[in-house]
């Protein structure tokens, strides 16, 4: 049966409503990266910590299992352009306070675990969204095209972050960030009204059962874990940037997103779909292998390239968020893919947290070194987990023969 004919990037921002949502997720991937910045060099000029310089970055995303088990039955419940107008204008007024001098180390986490709460909601209801807006046949070539441009805002966003950080001060990154959140919010105003994907209120008992229910199958656990646990750890690498580089941690930062972006371009467009599948695995020991070798503390040229070498296999995600829109109802799109959102960052600010602890007792490329072992290890297990399944409904691996799901 011949492949129905993709769509193009053009296509895409010929399709209405697509084009408001893509520049107010520009937007906010702009403001994230440049706060995140900012905030990493600022805790750790003020502690000399790895461990909270870390956190600061990603602390975000632990408050994210938070959100994921209490409030994400509203991705699909709620009005999809108030929620996303409200998240970017709570992120503003947050973002602003954090540029506050002489504003106390605990009142910053604080702050911190806060926004990742509130961030929880986010994913769910644009990747919902953009569902709606390009159907489930055209998710992953939008997805793509955001993917890409989420590596394009990192590389600009860190590049400009670590010049002005350099010059200036992280705090007058601060409000250009609070800046961009505030422009997000006008951008996400753009869209058309809709009505929520799902009827009912929003409650801490919908999130549970529509959890309980998309864990209950054991593909959609396997391409969870593997959307989580591998990238998660990875994450955690790149959170020790800064301490391992403080000068050049900019220049790593974008580097990782550009491999990142051409991962996504790779798989998104010019890999056909029918080797999609197959790539999955691979692309997961590629995200992590390059690492191993920062353990020699090995020159800035060649620290770059192996970053944007590991980079290019977060193209992994595409393949497994195309298997999980597959094996979801679309009634729960939303929640399905909020919950992969939430948990990822979840896992990135668990091994975040990890990383820096092992780097305070140990040195950052040590620390580098054991996250992307423990990531490869985990590849090799979750692929012999997906291989016992693969034959009755599917897993992370393609089937050999052809059998009914």
């Amino acid at each position: 049966m011949p492949e129905t004919r993709r769509r193009s990037y053009a296509d895409l921002f010929r399709t209405p409503e697509f084009t408001p949502l893509f520049l107010s997720s520009s937007a906010n991937i702009a403001a994230q990266t440049v706060s995140g910045l900012a905030l990493a060099t600022l805790v750790f000029r003020a502690t000399d910590s790895p461990l909270l310089s870390a956190v600061s970055m990603f602390g975000p995303s632990l408050a994210q299992v938070l959100g994921a088990t209490l409030f994400l039955s509203g991705a699909d419940r709620l009005a999809p352009r108030a929620t996303l107008a409200g998240l970017s204008l709570a992120f503003a007024a947050a973002t602003a306070v954090l540029a506050l001098p002489g504003l106390p180390l605990w009142a910053v986490f604080a702050i911190v675990l806060a926004e990742g709460l509130i961030a929880s909601l986010g994913g769910g209801v644009r990747w919902g969204l953009l569902t709606e807006i390009l159907s489930k046949d055209g998710y992953l070539t939008g997805r793509s095209l955001f993917n890409m441009m989420s590596g394009i805002m990192q590389i600009a966003g860190y590049a400009a972050g670590g010049v002005l950080v350099t010059l200036l001060s992280p705090r007058p990154c601060l409000l250009l960030a609070a800046g961009l959140y505030g422009a997000a919010a006008g951008l996400a105003l753009l869209l058309t009204r809709r009505p929520p994907r799902a009827a009912g209120r929003p409650s801490v008992a919908a999130t549970w059962r529509a959890n309980a229910l998309l864990w209950s199958s054991a593909p959609r656990r396997h391409v969870y874990l593997a959307l989580w646990i591998p990238n998660g750890l990875v994450v955690g690498c790149e959170s020790l940037y800064v301490s391992y580089d403080p000068r050049a941690a900019g220049t790593l930062f974008a580097c990782a997103a550009l491999g990142m972006l051409a991962g996504d371009v790779v798989v998104g467009r010019l890999l056909p779909a029918r080797l999609r599948p197959y790539l999955g695995i691979p692309l997961l020991v590629l995200l992590a292998a390059p690492y191993l070798v920062l353990f020699l503390r090995p020159p800035l040229p060649l620290t770059a390239v192996l970053v944007a070498l590991a980079s290019v296999g977060f193209g992994a995600t595409l393949v497994q968020q195309e298997r999980l829109v597959a094996l979801t109802p679309d009634e729960l799109t939303g929640h399905a893919l909020g919950l992969h959102s939430a948990g990822m960052l979840t896992l990135q600010g668990v091994a975040a947290t990890l990383a820096g602890t092992v780097a305070q007792f140990s040195s950052p490329a040590t620390a580098m070194t054991a996250m992307a072992l423990v990531s490869l290890a985990v590849t090799l297990t979750l692929t012999v987990a997906s291989r016992r399944h693969a034959g009755a409904d599917g897993g992370l691996l393609p089937r050999r023969t052809p059998a009914t799901a």
